[in-house]
């Protein structure tokens, strides 16, 4: 099974990339452990650029709220960038824009970790 989640540092950021559909099964387990490994590494940037993710369910939402959790307990902070509109539109009806920083691009969401 080819990997649907790619992980880079970028200086002191870690770049989480997601792609495909995220519907609970095997890639939802590989993204929240992707979550899990840049939050033992003890990263307090983290970058999720959703721009190759067509589809999430409640399953992979958690697994976002849950990440967003272990980072900001520890003063850490975990930002999104790349949203699709139709992604966007589960953020807003779940209220979740109110609790994860969305950025419109990479560059943006860059620039504010930096």
């Amino acid at each position: 099974m080819a990997s649907k989640v790619k992980t880079a540092l970028l200086g002191q950021i870690w770049l989480v990339e997601p792609r495909g559909e995220f519907v609970g099964g095997d890639e939802t387990d590989e993204l929240r452990t992707a979550l899990d490994e840049a939050n033992k590494a003890g990263a307090t940037k983290l970058l999720v650029d959703l721009a190759g993710v067509s589809y999430l369910n409640s399953t992979a939402l958690g697994v976002l709220i849950a990440g967003h959790t272990s980072f900001t307990k520890r003063g850490a902070e975990i930002v999104l960038c790349n949203v699709s509109d139709n992604i966007r539109n589960i953020f807003v009806i779940t209220k979740l824009t109110l609790v994860f920083t969305i950025y419109e691009s990479r560059d943006e969401a860059l620039k504010h970790l930096e």
